[in-house]
């Protein structure tokens, strides 16, 4: 394709791995049981709060999420979030398929961006020998090199998702033509945004 290059923008978690990466990553912080356990209450936390008009993200999902991370990560080293990081890349089951797309896309001269939910902690470590230009995901506040367990960012989903991939393709254009590859329904906005977009199922 003549003039400036094309983007493909793929999504992580249900798209280029299977399943979701930050129970994951809190597994390796504290435990997988704990993790598992934290998980579940801050699912019942959300839906008492939504219940009151309280709950403390964008929507229900966001709150979970937002729960979750606060009472998991909360007084965390950042070094130690790193650390965990490391540990988790053996563990990831990549969705290979996906894997030959952004391969191919690279064979084409095609610049890679990741558009992710999950942590700018660890996501550096799992992309680790990808060919991929630029990752766009959630960022948590850091305080003297410790996790608050706030959110430093958007919660790069949904609607923030596609705010963020437009705002890199405004800085980083011009653009020749976009591809997308992400999961449903959370993907939807971003795929829209797209020249082509893709929804992605992966067969358990």
């Amino acid at each position: 394709m003549s003039g400036p290059a094309g983007v493909a923008f793929f999504d992580f978690d249900g798209t280029l791995i299977h399943g979701d990466s930050l129970p994951m990553f809190v597994g390796e912080v504290i435990g997988r049981r704990r993790a598992a356990l934290a998980l579940a209450d801050a699912i019942r936390s959300a839906m008492h709060r939504h219940v009151r008009g309280r709950g403390p993200g964008r929507d229900f999902p966001g709150s979970v999420k937002a729960i979750y991370l606060k009472r998991t990560l909360c007084g965390l080293p950042v070094a130690d979030a790193l650390a965990a990081a490391e540990r988790m890349v053996p563990r990831v089951r990549w969705h290979q398929p996906m894997l030959d797309v952004l391969t191919e896309h690279r064979r084409q001269g095609r610049r890679v961006v990741v558009a992710t939910g999950a942590l700018d902690l660890y996501m550096p470590a799992l992309l680790r020998g990808l060919e991929v230009d630029d990752l766009l995901a959630t960022g948590m506040e850091v305080v003297d090199g410790t996790l608050t367990g706030r959110l430093g960012t958007a919660n790069c989903v949904r609607r923030d998702k596609a705010d963020r991939v437009t705002a890199w393709i405004a800085g980083n254009g011009p653009v020749a033509a976009t591809w997308g590859y992400g999961n449903h329904p959370s993907d939807l906005p971003m795929l829209a945004l797209m020249h082509k977009g893709e929804v992605v199922r992966i067969r358990r």
